[in-house]
């Protein structure tokens, strides 16, 4: 017999109270449930109305009265779907974690494979043998950078609904596990495919098979941060913190993750290191990986490419850092093209509110990865591009520039602007006179319709500040007073710009002026210790756009809050919501917003280090502590997942 298509209110919310957290759908929500808001227990019909937007409640800032709340991964928020006739239908938000680090998972072969384990250049695991007769192989507790994706055709075994991928990469690891170790550095990032199973009918996503990528072409990765997913559909990673090729080995880890990567502590070379990797991922869930030597040697965080698939904004988390776009020959393709760096005009300014400074671009130069990279492969030296004195050798041939904090005195070799401009790229970019002045600039993202970009500064102080020793004078990036809580940035994106020697640049998407958009507050500690005033951002850091939700979300990487929040601001109505805390001591990650995958509507997030314990939590630690180790793995492990809803995941168009 042939089940009755229709379903009572009652029997609904009796269906509803038994149902397991899973994500929200306006399609199934709107259907199934705004048609029966009326009463009673009349069948529901299909509703006429249609998505106009969504809004976020503002949860609390959990609190010590509630320690199991601060020390692990607490959603209070709720999400309000609203329609065309003026109904609603509310969603409260929960977290649904795929794994936690240091688990033993499904590696799609009938076997198990370790969830952020490392592994070398052979793809052997690397073991932690610091306390004996407890070795074991090194698991991160930093995962970061998470791309959702769908590739056409893909069929995994396992999978009974949907197959989607999601790619993972995973920043670094703390500390070994005698706890004293620092290992921050010393190993080759690992990055993994999970395939998940997307249900048809709930947009439930579960864990099916984790594929580790095999990164020995690439000479394995270095710390990988932020990430973005292209719009042709490849996981955009990031190598953060480019090593000083003109500093010893020990000073920059190059020994330690030359060891750990290959068994042999010379053989890693700094300038494979610093670039822009691209996963793509394959039917089966394995996938491919390369690095692209052209987008400039920086401190790669979060990169955003335009919807032109040509023009690419990078975030660059350094001090004296600067805005850098890259702009590809070819749409799709990022192996080609023209890299440069902007100077900030007059009026700089992160009060929100004041007016934007203007922006024009130097160009650094032209290549290909193939020649950047057969310059490294060729054995180019640090002293073959470029002379770098730390004191002032009294000789004009030199220029006088600020380089990561560090006054420097520097001299590009004759016909070296190529090595310079692209492996050198900091040192070339401040040589030019670009405004190399930022303090950890880190996510970018990017708002379609308006045309505006997003940029985030963890904090403003250092080099931004005037009369601080990292400050340049005269580069346009100067405020008169530090504001740790740093702000988020927005900036117009227009075509028809020109470059330092008047040649038209081949985007329509150039950044042509910046301005703040959302500024935190430094505060005295307060009861609990924060120095951030918890109602406003603090140190933001992960930064994604949903174009349905008109919502920017942004996650904190904050040592100012004794708790790092999620949160989502509505660009239209100004409204600034906390949707989910972080355990203490941890770092919110791996945010990716999904307006649609098969119709459903997704929030990545993930979370690092909980328990990394800073002054801050001298009010908390006490308590706190013995509850995330129990939580977390006695602190190494830490959670990747995503944001769901009751009943069934976020679904923002008609079916």
């Amino acid at each position: 017999m042939k089940p009755v298509a229709t379903l009572s209110r009652r029997r609904a919310l009796q269906f509803f109270a038994g149902a397991p957290m899973l994500p929200l759908s306006t399609t199934f929500a709107g259907s199934f449930l705004l048609a029966g808001c009326g009463g009673g227990d009349d069948a529901m019909a299909a509703p006429v109305a249609s998505y106009s937007g969504v809004s976020f409640s503002s949860m609390p800032a959990p609190a010590l009265a509630d320690a199991d709340a601060m020390a692990t991964t607490t959603v209070g928020s709720t999400m309000t779907v609203n329609y065309s006739d003026s109904s609603k239908v509310d969603f409260k938000l929960a977290y649904q974690p795929f794994f936690v680090t240091g688990d033993l998972v499904a590696d799609g072969k009938g076997g198990k494979i370790l969830a952020g384990g490392y592994v070398d250049i052979n793809n052997k695991p690397i073991m932690d043998n610091t306390v004996a007769g407890k070795e074991r192989q090194f698991f991160s507790d930093s995962p970061d950078g998470t791309s959702l994706l769908t590739v056409p055709g893909a069929k995994v075994a396992g999978v009974t609904g949907n197959t989607v991928f999601a790619v993972v990469q995973f920043e670094y690891t703390s500390s070994a596990q005698d706890g004293t170790t620092g290992m921050y550095g010393k190993l080759p990032s690992p990055i993994a495919v999970l395939t998940l199973d997307q249900n048809p009918t709930t947009g439930k996503l579960s864990l099916v098979k984790y594929h580790n990528v095999d990164t020995s072409g690439v000479n394995g990765l270095w710390i990988t941060c932020g990430a973005s997913l292209s719009p042709w559909g490849t996981h955009l990673s990031s190598e953060e913190y480019e090593p000083n090729a003109f500093a010893s080995r020990a000073s920059n880890f190059m020994d330690d993750f030359s060891k750990n990567l290959y068994g042999d502590a010379a053989e890693a070379n700094p300038y494979n290191y610093g670039h822009l990797p691209e996963v793509t991922v394959n039917l089966d869930g394995t996938a491919s990986i390369k690095k692209h030597y052209n987008l400039g040697r920086i401190s790669h965080e979060l990169v955003q490419v335009m919807p032109d698939n040509r023009t690419v904004f990078m975030g660059d988390d350094a001090t004296n850092s600067g805005y850098f776009v890259f702009v590809a020959d070819k749409e799709k393709d990022l192996s080609a093209g023209s890299l440069y760096v902007a100077k900030v005009g007059t009026g700089f300014s992160i009060v929100p509110g004041d007016a934007a400074a203007a922006l024009t671009w130097i160009k650094l130069g032209s290549a290909t990865s193939a020649e950047v990279r057969a310059l490294v492969d060729g054995g180019i030296k640090p002293t073959d591009i470029m002379d770098v004195r730390s004191t002032d050798p009294v000789d004009a041939t030199f220029k006088k520039v600020v380089s990561n904090g560090k006054t420097e005195w520097i001299k590009v070799r004759s016909g070296m602007e190529k090595a310079a401009a692209f492996l050198e790229t900091h040192r070339y970019a401040a040589y030019v006179g670009a405004s190399l002045g930022f303090t950890k600039m880190e996510g970018t993202t990017v708002n379609i319709k308006d045309k505006v970009a997003y940029s985030a500064l963890q904090n403003i102080q250092a080099s931004m500040v005037a009369g601080d020793k990292a400050n340049v004078p005269g580069n346009g990036i100067s405020v008169p007073k530090a504001l740790v809580a740093g702000a988020v940035m927005a900036l117009n994106l227009k075509g028809g710009q020109k470059d330092d020697k008047g040649a038209v640049i081949s985007s329509e998407w150039m950044p042509v002026d910046t301005k703040a958009l959302l500024a935190g507050e430094d505060i005295a500690s307060d009861a609990l210790g924060n120095t951030a005033n918890p109602n406003k951002i603090a140190n933001p850091d992960n930064l994604k756009f949903s174009e349905k939700m008109r919502t920017l979300f942004i996650g904190e990487d904050s040592g100012q809050h004794v708790n790092n929040f999620l949160w989502a601001y509505h660009i239209d109505t100004k409204v600034l919501s906390r949707i989910m805390s972080i355990p203490a001591g941890g770092e919110s990650t791996g945010l990716h917003a999904v307006d649609e995958l098969n119709g459903w509507t997704y929030i990545m997030s993930n979370f690092q280090h909980a328990g990394d314990w800073g002054s801050i939590h001298s009010v908390v630690k006490a308590t706190l502590d013995p509850l995330i180790k129990a939580n977390y793995k006695d602190k190494f492990g830490a959670a990747v997942g995503y944001l769901t809803c009751e009943p069934a995941q976020m679904k923002l168009s008609k079916a």
